[in-house]
């Protein structure tokens, strides 16, 4: 009998890092490996005796990195290739047998132990920020691990059907509708897999929906043949509450009531109350039609983003929470500990799921529409009683002054000049140098926070404004929006604020919550961006568009101490197709200039709108939505 030495944790890396010829395929495991390879990489280094730090400098966004071609893992491939970085901690010393064969400069991004078939990427090379991760894969599953290609979407259609039909039996279900590509094609599964009787769709408009969006929903799923009921809820999610914990550092099981939804600012907690109502009105639903839930099971369109995002403890034990989406609350975690919720869809990702929707013969214009999240308008709205303005505010914003008008600081030494040299390359540095020599812009943070994800972290953090005296330079903007949260681990977002050059932000804000009126006002806005990129016909080139309302009125004289009163709207155009990652689009590469400039224009006519900004941010630093 062989003793183990290992600890539980330890084995389980072992037995990860042992994939080889002899595993079984399983959509599961490989997306646990993939999500968890950074982890993979530092537990695989100390288990072999190797050391893993915490350095100074931590590594978020994309990175040239240099490979040893000659290694199989990335045979192929050329000697420098972009990947995506997301660690705080790094490699010191690199286990014994172990060869270094990656690096972002002096840190170590790969090793491998060729003898062994032991390979480890301290980047993430599953998403498409890492521009050959794919080929990394194919050699990695084919080459080195012996798998065959023989998974299908067709294959995992059946798997669905099958799961579905062993589950539900000649129970019901009641399946709810967002209308988006998610929702449908679970229930074209539901459809394929159960008798019709036994399906009953709903779609909830939770007050938050687009203009006309439940109307467009109902309208295009008649026509597929889905028997729909519509129900109107708005005033329901206004007023929703939800239990929360009495105080993050209490652990007992004590719970207090939420505020209203309405009255709410807290993202986390909108996220979770409108969970919560989207259960207690669909139960009602089903007490309309004499049914008793507890005999029904809920559908869901869950996908493993979701869940990891969630950090739910089906997609993994290490993540943690970036944001509680809708479908995975405390409530809906009863549930499925229960086995009360079907989610077909909670191995697929949205590449994956839109492909199936395909095989399942459903429109185009359904498989490919925008997402459109379930809280809708809801988590577009940054809510807010008083400024965010911590004790770095000053410091950083000193930061982005001498990033700014970084030719001319470096004439004067200074300490934080010092600083921002730690963060960049020599090329870096160049291009800054070039950028600030050419136009005049200024940086300043504004008095707001948002959701992002920083070193596989949620962060809920500043945003940086970025304005300039001339046109804007789109790809000096880009560069600047890479470079910032790099810099400033306190900033997850960067935006171009169009209109005249500011020197200095407002320090204050508009208070807003999820009224009526300050609904009606995004929706207008959402409206009138969504509508000329339709026109212009570069809709299909945009994989997500959210608008989003901020609570901050500039261009406000601070001598006449007028009022804080009007918002400002956002444009946050999203380039990805794994929904994991992505890319902010590029006025006059991947979108016209002229497009982006007219639903700025259009935008400002609206009353109480202030001024109009453009996202420049990836993901990460920034996830897709604000909150």
């Amino acid at each position: 009998m062989q003793v183990c030495i290992f600890s539980k944790e330890e084995q389980l890396v072992i037995i990860l890092l042992h994939f080889s010829i002899n595993v079984v395929y399983s959509t599961r495991f490989i997306t646990f490996l993939l999500y968890e390879s950074v982890f993979l990489l530092q537990m695989m280094n100390k288990v072999f005796g190797g050391t893993v730090h915490k350095k100074s400098v931590r590594e978020d966004g994309v990175f040239s990195v240099a490979l040893d071609n000659t290694c199989s893992l990335f045979r192929g491939l050329q000697k420098e290739e972009l990947v995506l970085l997301t660690h705080g901690d790094s490699v010191d010393k690199v286990a014994d047998g172990f060869k270094v064969v990656a690096q972002s400069a002096n840190i170590v991004a790969g090793i491998a132990n060729e003898q062994k078939k032991l390979y480890g990427t301290q980047f993430h090379p599953e998403v498409d920020l890492t521009e050959r991760g794919m080929e990394m894969l194919r050699n990695f599953l084919f080459e080195i691990a012996g798998c065959t290609s023989n998974f299908t979407v067709q294959n995992r259609e059946q798997v669905c059907i099958s799961e579905i039909r062993e589950k539900v039996g000649k129970s019901k279900v009641l399946v709810l509708l967002s209308g988006g590509v998610d929702s449908t094609v679970c229930t074209a599964l539901l459809n394929k897999a159960l008798n019709q009787d036994q399906v009953i769709a709903v779609h909830i408009d939770n007050g938050f929906m687009r203009k006309r969006e439940s109307q467009s929903v109902e309208e295009a799923l008649t026509k597929l043949g889905i028997k729909l009921k519509v129900v109107n809820a708005a005033h329901t999610f206004y007023n929703g509450t939800t239990t929360l914990p009495i105080s993050e550092e209490d652990r007992t099981p004590r719970k207090r009531i939420s505020k209203t939804l309405n009255m709410t600012t807290n993202p986390e907690e909108k996220r979770k109350i409108i969970g919560d109502t989207f259960v207690k009105v669909a139960n009602e639903v089903l007490g309309e039609m004499n049914l008793n839930p507890e005999e029904v099971f809920l559908a869901q369109g869950t996908l493993r983003p979701d869940l990891i995002e969630s950090a739910s403890h089906i997609a993994s034990g290490k993540a943690e929470v970036i944001k509680t989406h809708h479908n995975d609350t405390e409530l809906i975690r009863k549930l499925r500990d229960e086995g009360k919720v079907i989610e077909p869809l909670k191995d697929f990702h949205k590449d994956e799921v839109r492909a199936l929707g395909r095989e399942l013969g459903l429109p185009e214009e359904i498989v490919s529409r925008h997402p459109f999240p379930g809280p809708g308008l809801s988590i577009r709205v940054i809510c807010a009683e008083e400024p965010y303005v911590c004790k770095d505010f000053a410091e950083t914003n000193n930061i982005l002054k001498i990033v700014t008008d970084f030719s001319a600081s470096v004439k004067k030494p200074h300490a934080l000049l010092q600083r921002v040299k730690l963060c960049i390359s020599d090329e870096e540095e160049e291009k800054l140098m070039q950028i600030t020599s050419l136009h005049s812009l200024n940086a300043f943070l504004l008095p707001i926070k948002t959701v992002g994800v920083q070193g596989d972290c949620r962060s809920y953090s500043y945003v940086c404004g970025v304005t300039s005296k001339e046109s804007p330079h789109w790809e000096s903007l880009m560069f600047l929006a890479r470079l910032i949260p790099r810099m400033c681990h306190t900033i997850n977002r960067v935006v171009y604020i169009f209109g005249s050059h500011m020197k200095e932000p407002p320090t204050d804000i508009t208070p807003t919550f999820l009224t009526k009126g300050v609904l009606s006002t995004l929706r207008q806005a959402d409206f009138v961006a969504h509508s000329i990129l339709r026109e212009s016909g570069f809709s299909s080139k945009i994989s997500q568009m959210p608008v989003i309302l901020i609570p901050l009125h500039f261009d406000r004289d601070p001598l006449q101490k007028q009022p804080s009163c009007r918002r400002s709207v956002v444009v946050r155009t999203f380039i990805t197709s794994d929904f994991m990652t992505g890319i902010a689009a590029m006025p006059g590469n991947h979108i016209p200039e002229e497009v982006v400039l007219k639903m700025v224009n259009e935008i400002k006519k609206i009353p109480g709108i202030s001024r109009v900004m453009y996202d420049l941010t990836s993901k990460p630093p920034g996830t897709t939505e604000w909150e």
